[in-house]
């Protein structure tokens, strides 16, 4: 194995870290799978849309053939709901996979990408993927730095990510202030606005990023199915920007990385609006009442724009007991070190009896 030459790039990262899995958790600890609820990976405690599951179901009959390597139906479906034209849309394997591509089209050996700190853990991993160097921003307040993130940009900076709202912090950089960035950033430097938790905002605080596409051509806006429709076992996502990027994104792309099932899901989810406004009902209210308890019990988190929030503990070492404890009790967690955030833990907001749980047994461990 020593004779096997790798990139000194590849040595140096380390790999994803999800979330525990309910099967795993039940295995190790001999948990009945009923019994065990996951707050981890900010998943949809409602499942998927009952038009997505017809749609799958549907569908099952012809898993036997290759899906369509473009998804023409889903970009259709896409491009109909956020006024696109289908060549301005990439489909993922989940918007990671679009986060990838970006690297792989974008970025060479040695050249610069900027991100914050406290961001989603994709980022570095796949800028270091191919010999880029990742800049890590100070985070202020948890949120994005924009004014340090332009003071960063150097003649080898080719592309910035922004996640808005941010996981694990929930922070979200208001509209004004991202449109001021992209007049600011040069025009050959791809930012690319990661927007995963859209769904969960208020009207007031949507995203109008697809909009801004015919001004900016250097602007690439990520999306995923994973969260409020509930996709994430399917993995799928997609990316959006002007149609040069694009049709050099999609050279690389792999074929059929979408597979059928995940590209009916998507199409049936996007005609379900009644579900993602119960969707963001139903986690308003979870997110009130957690941070009611957190409140109750002196807690301090960062106030959250997502379906997740952050809560702060004494310690690295007295976080990981309070991990333990829930763990134990069947409730899983995600603990962020790796994140540069060693003392806190996110809890994903549940349905009303899951976050009952979470916060009984968070009071049993807080006494």
């Amino acid at each position: 194995m020593n004779s096997i030459k790798v990139a000194s790039y590849i040595e140096s990262i380390e790999p994803y870290q999800g979330g525990l899995p309910i099967k795993e958790v039940a295995r190790k600890l001999n948990i009945a799978e009923k019994n065990i609820i996951k707050l981890a990976s900010n998943e949809n405690p409602l499942g998927i849309s009952p038009l997505a599951k017809k749609a799958i179901t549907e569908a099952l009959s012809e898993v036997q053939r290759y899906p369509d390597g473009n998804g023409f139906y889903l970009k259709d479906a896409l491009s109909q709901k956020f006024n696109l034209n289908p060549d301005q849309l990439i489909l993922g394997n989940g918007s990671n996979d679009i986060l990838e591509l970006v690297a792989r089209t974008f970025l060479s050996v040695d050249d610069e990408a900027i991100y914050s700190e406290h961001a989603f853990a994709v980022y570095p991993l796949v800028v270091k993927s191919v010999g880029a160097i990742g800049r890590e921003i100070p985070a202020r307040n948890y949120q994005h730095d924009l004014d340090s993130f332009r003071g960063a940009i150097t003649k080898k900076t080719k592309v910035i990510f922004i996640a808005n709202p941010n996981n694990p912090t929930g922070t979200l950089i208001p509209k004004d202030q991202i449109q001021d960035f992209l007049n600011n950033v040069p025009s050959n430097i791809i930012v690319v606005l990661d927007e995963a938790y859209d769904e969960y905002l208020d009207e007031e605080n949507k995203s109008i990023a697809f909009g801004w596409l015919t001004t900016y051509k250097n602007l690439i806006i990520s999306r995923s199915f994973s969260k409020a429709y509930g996709l994430a076992g399917l993995r799928v996502g997609f990316g959006a920007g002007c149609n040069t990027l694009i049709e050099l994104m999609n050279r690389i792309r792999q074929p059929f990385n979408v597979n059928f099932i995940a590209q009916q899901a998507a199409i049936a989810s996007l005609h379900d609006e009644d579900f993602i406004r119960l969707s963001r009902k139903i986690n308003n209210d979870g997110m009130n009442q957690i941070v009611l308890a957190f409140d109750s019990l002196g807690i301090k988190y960062i106030p959250s724009h997502g379906n997740f929030v952050s809560f702060k503990l004494e310690d690295e070492t007295d976080a990981m007991l309070y991990y333990q404890h829930l763990l134990k009790n069947g409730i899983i967690l995600r603990p962020i070190a790796n994140y540069k955030l060693p003392e806190f833990l996110r809890v994903s907001v549940g349905l009303k009896e899951e976050n009952d749980q979470f916060i009984k047994f968070l009071s049993n461990c807080k006494l």
